[in-house]
């Protein structure tokens, strides 16, 4: 079981820097241990995922707002957060090897690298600190933000009384986010840089639970329409040892990775905690006013946190098959990097000029990729390999009739239609998925 999963996902790796998904961070000086860039396509599948989670999150719903919060903060705002306090794991250093690991995820009292002893556990915080301005001392100390839902509690006032909302509703955030992780690992699953897709939904105590299991099913939802398996997604209740400090409950919606099932996305019911704390330490008035009930309080808040970089993992994980005569990433067309190749069968007769044409027709509208290097079939597989779900073939019977080869990547299927109609083809076959 182990080696088919250390097959899969080293397949998978390779894939990726073959086809410009994701490449080692600093490479040609060795390396940096946990963390990774993005290449032309992986850069693309991140910003589409983004770009999905904004739609179905700010632009489909009427009780959502986004905001884009800085990531250097005022340092109060971790004391008041629990992160400077709880924000810790537990570590522990191999007197041998002198390797760490965190004491919870080592199973037996020797290092599981060389047997040798370990020291006692000790807390280790996770959040990365800097300086601000010139001078390093302790008064200028700040934090690489650890989690960007911070960003979101200290403007609830600001987001409330500018877009004249009334409670239920939501704030949404996109961002950049860094944690010190003593084990990160598994690829692009865990790392100390990374991006975070978060909403914060502010809602009146009572009835919050029933609030709580409509967006677990809303967000499950969202992951099916992102095209992974249903099969392969299931929810995880926090017992009492896993609940965080600020949780009345908590779900998990997990992912069947190579390497076991594990968090994909929190939802967390908050309750009220994250603002009356910042109401002690700031000294800020954050609670609500009901102008209807006549009533004020502070609002409990459901959280939603997914992130970018384990979300995209899932897909390349869930997209990736081995096929008898090919490797192919099975990637819904909605987030595919490349939406369509357009390819001349062979660069003779005025093929391509005419696929030159309708390429340059299309790529203002979608990612699309040109190629005539090497045979058609070759070409396909290069295709395949990247993801994209659609190509389309000017052939010699092109040039008699106008109609193009449309090849559907997952069940190979190639039906002829009007040059003409590609651009509303391939728009049809995007979005009514």
């Amino acid at each position: 079981m182990k080696k088919n999963t250390s097959d899969k996902m080293s397949k998978l790796v390779s894939l990726c820097k073959r086809r410009g998904y994701v490449f080692q961070s600093s490479e040609i000086y060795g390396g940096l241990n946990s963390c990774w860039d993005y290449g032309p396509l992986g850069s693309e599948l991140k910003r589409n995922i983004k770009d999905f989670w904004w739609k179905s999150m700010v632009y489909e719903r009427d009780d959502i707002e986004g905001i884009d919060s800085s990531i250097l903060m005022h340092p109060r705002i971790w004391e008041a957060s629990g992160h400077v306090e709880h924000f810790t794991d537990p570590l522990v250093d191999c007197k041998k090897c002198k390797m760490r690991f965190r004491a919870d995820e080592v199973n037996s009292e020797k290092c599981p690298s060389c047997g040798g002893e370990f020291t006692r556990p000790r807390s280790f915080n996770l959040m990365f600190k800097t300086f601000m301005g010139p001078v390093e001392d302790s008064a200028n100390v700040i934090y690489m933000r650890p989690e960007t839902a911070q960003g979101i509690y200290v403007n609830f006032l600001n987001v409330l009384n500018s877009s004249r909302k009334k409670i239920p509703f939501g704030i949404a955030q996109i961002g950049k986010a860094f944690r010190n992780e003593i084990t990160p690992g598994n690829f692009i699953f865990r790392t100390r840089e990374f991006e975070q897709m978060e909403m914060q939904y502010f809602v009146e105590p009572g009835g919050s639970m029933q609030i709580m299991e409509q967006w677990k099913e809303i967000r499950y939802q969202w992951y099916v329409r992102l095209g992974i398996k249903p099969e392969k997604l299931r929810f995880h209740e926090h017992d009492e040892k896993e609940l965080a400090h600020y949780a009345k409950k908590a779900f998990d919606i997990q992912y069947e990775f190579p390497f076991g099932w594990s968090e994909l996305e929190g939802i967390h019911h908050r309750a009220d905690y994250d603002l009356k704390r910042h109401t002690e330490f700031s000294g800020k008035d954050l609670t609500y006013y009901d102008d209807e009930k006549k009533i004020r309080y502070t609002p409990n808040i459901i959280e939603t946190s997914a992130g970018c970089d384990r979300t995209l993992l899932t897909c390349l994980i869930d997209a990736f098959h081995e096929e008898e005569e090919r490797i192919v990433l099975k990637l819904s067309p909605r987030i595919a990097p490349i939406k369509a190749a357009i390819l001349p069968l062979v660069n003779r007769d005025g093929m391509d000029e005419f696929a030159g044409k309708i390429y340059d027709r299309l790529k203002s509208r979608f990612k699309v990729f040109y190629d005539d290097g090497g045979s058609i079939g070759r070409r396909y597989r290069r295709m395949d390999e990247a993801g994209t779900p659609f190509c389309f073939t000017v052939d010699s019977q092109t040039l008699k009739d106008n109609t193009v080869t449309l090849r559907e990547r997952d069940s190979m299927q190639q039906t002829r239609i009007p040059e003409s109609d590609i651009e509303v083809e391939l728009r049809k076959r995007i979005e009514n998925i």
